[in-house]
């Protein structure tokens, strides 16, 4: 059987370069794989495609977000500005002394059309109150846009060629003024300025100030929370994946190395088995 064992030889030694060259290529694929600069595009985790509702709700949070800009660009200009440029005013107790209608009209200007204007003219009423605070005489106005409309009257109408109507308004007005005589009531007037303009209602209170920095700045928060939390659960699923992906591998590995334990120790068998035929040298 000598002359068997050349053969043998040469083909155990083949196999185990071939092997050898198998494992190298093996052991340098995983290691590409675990630096990333290697490996097919399977075997790497990509990001999940976002589905329709994903889409959707960071759609609708970046609305919001776009929405609560447009809100405090508007709200600052129309409402805030205009409240910090006014003057601060203090709550005060007002007592009616006189009201009146004023002889003279004053002028005013409408419009009637494109290109149609028109002059009229309103009725001025006075009214005229005590402050329980201090004792002083003062004029009375519906709001702060009346006192810098005309400081003397209480209001000003909408002006329109009907001066029965606009007569008819300042009465009716002056009337309930008149049933208040005697009565103390809630004004406001300003400390620093000038004390004789008070005014009846305030237009820009701390409460409508609350309202325009309140509601667009939750509707700002809800769309950034919105927007944040679709891409954190986006951001996790990614995670999983990836640890998914690494699971599988180990998994993988982990049962190939123990398929190929038994065959490891059979050939280390074979080959303890055949040393000392190989080791009688060739054949004379």
């Amino acid at each position: 059987m000598q002359p068997f064992i050349v053969p043998v030889q040469i083909t155990l030694q083949g196999g185990r370069r071939r092997q050898g060259r198998s494992g190298c290529s093996a052991s340098e694929r995983w290691k590409k794989k675990d630096r990333g600069d290697g490996g097919s595009a399977a075997d790497v985790p990509r990001k999940p495609p976002s589905s329709a509702g994903e889409d959707r709700a960071i759609l609708l949070g970046f609305v919001m977000m776009g929405f609560s800009v447009l809100m405090f660009f508007l709200l600052g200009v129309t409402i805030l500005k205009p409240f910090l440029l006014s003057t601060q005013r203090e709550e005060a107790n007002c007592t009616i002394m006189d009201t009146r209608v004023k002889d003279d009209w004053l002028d005013c200007s409408f419009t009637c059309g494109v290109d149609c204007r028109g002059q009229g003219k309103y009725p001025c009423l006075q009214v005229s109150v005590n402050l329980s605070h201090s004792g002083q005489k003062a004029f009375l106005h519906y709001n702060e846009e009346a006192v810098q409309i005309n400081p003397e009257c209480f209001y000003t109408p909408k002006c329109h060629r009907d001066r029965n109507d606009l007569l008819s308004s300042a009465l009716d007005i002056k009337e309930f003024f008149d049933h208040k005589n005697g009565t103390p009531f809630s004004c406001f007037y300003s400390p620093d300025g000038k004390p004789e303009d008070v005014v009846l209602i305030r237009k820009y209170d701390h409460t409508v100030v609350f309202h325009c920095v309140f509601w667009p700045s939750l509707t700002l928060l809800g769309g950034a929370l919105i927007v944040g939390m679709v891409k954190l659960t986006q951001h996790l699923s990614v995670l999983c994946d990836e640890y998914a992906h690494v699971v599988r591998e180990d998994a993988g590995k982990a049962a190939s190395q123990k398929e190929l334990r038994p065959h490891r120790l059979w050939r280390k068998g074979r080959e303890k088995g055949r040393k000392p035929g190989l080791s009688g040298g060739w054949p004379s």
